[in-house]
């Protein structure tokens, strides 16, 4: 079966992402498969970074993606979820990143996967059988759909489809995973299946944030992915997870079409990584917070908690 997956150019206009949203799902023939009463829309929320930063999802885009199941779906449950995080609590997150006035205006509910009943769930990648706590709203949820950011990620080179699910994971001290990262992302992609997923790269992330202007849809975050790393300059079969993927059965490349704009006018711009690096910043980054934490006994800023 082949795996379709589109490409559209965006805008910085709210009225036309909502649009653009619209236009790349037609690009992929997307419907439902089944009556749909229940919803779950998954961005990518790290920390407390703006969109604009190349970090995070843009409301804009899951408000688009709202309308379009009100449109198609009728008068569902929908909810935006997320889970937290070692440096990241959910509630907060919501809150600075807009996500509390886009659930009031799209009369949606807000929800935190860590606070949910959490089913275990073991697989075996590359050998090693991997376990995981899993939310169980994503295992019974009729539509679930992975909204993540586009963006590089010096530990496992790209982060966006696949591993947004890895947010996913109900415990927040995910970095007893990063050990055997590779693995453990296509591990909780055996377990969870999006039906849709829609990538933000409205603003991206490479060596610098890069207003690209791109949405990317599919119904195979492995062909998804494999898309978004050429994109961002990579050959695929370099990315680990990915080829681990491929060996695993989680997609087939070259059953893959690409519709919409080509990959080559987004890969000519994006900034690729130099030698201050994603990583570099990240390193960075967390020892800010880990210095501030010895000083004041917390990750928060205690500004959000007011």
């Amino acid at each position: 079966m082949e795996n379709v997956v589109a490409l559209v150019r965006t805008c910085d206009l709210m009225e036309e992402i909502r649009d653009f949203v619209f236009e790349s799902l037609k690009l992929i023939d997307f419907k439902p498969s089944g009556r749909v009463g229940s919803v779950v829309i998954k961005p990518n929320l790290c920390y407390y970074w703006d969109a604009d930063t190349g970090y995070t999802t843009d409301t804009r885009v899951v408000a688009g993606i709202i309308d379009w199941v009100r449109e198609n779906c009728g008068d569902v449950d929908i909810k935006i979820v997320e889970a937290d995080a070692s440096a990241m609590r959910t509630k907060l997150a919501f809150k600075v990143l807009g996500y509390e006035n886009l659930a009031k205006e799209k009369d949606v509910e807000l929800f935190n996967l860590s606070e949910d009943v959490l089913v275990d769930r073991a697989v075996k990648v590359n050998g090693r059988e991997i376990s995981f706590k899993v939310p169980k709203i994503l295992l019974e949820s009729d539509l679930f759909i992975n909204v993540p950011k586009l963006k590089v990620m010096k530990i496992v080179k790209i982060t966006c489809a696949m591993k947004n699910l890895f947010g996913c994971i109900g415990t927040p001290r995910k970095v007893v995973y990063h050990k055997f990262l590779n693995e453990a992302i296509v591990g909780i992609n055996k377990v969870l299946r999006p039906h849709l997923t829609v990538v933000d790269g409205i603003v991206a992330l490479g060596r610098h944030p890069i207003k690209l202007g791109l949405l990317i849809a599919g119904t195979s975050p492995f062909a998804v992915d494999w898309v978004a790393s050429q994109i961002m300059g990579y050959n695929p079969s370099s990315i680990k997870f990915l080829e681990i993927a491929r060996r695993e059965g989680l997609g087939k490349p070259e059953n893959m079409i690409v519709k919409g704009e080509e990959i080559s006018e987004f890969a000519k711009i994006f900034p690729k990584e130099g030698i201050i690096s994603t990583g570099s910043l990240w390193t960075l980054q967390f020892w800010f917070l880990k210095t501030y934490q010895r000083l004041v006994g917390d990750v928060i800023p205690s500004i959000l908690e007011e």
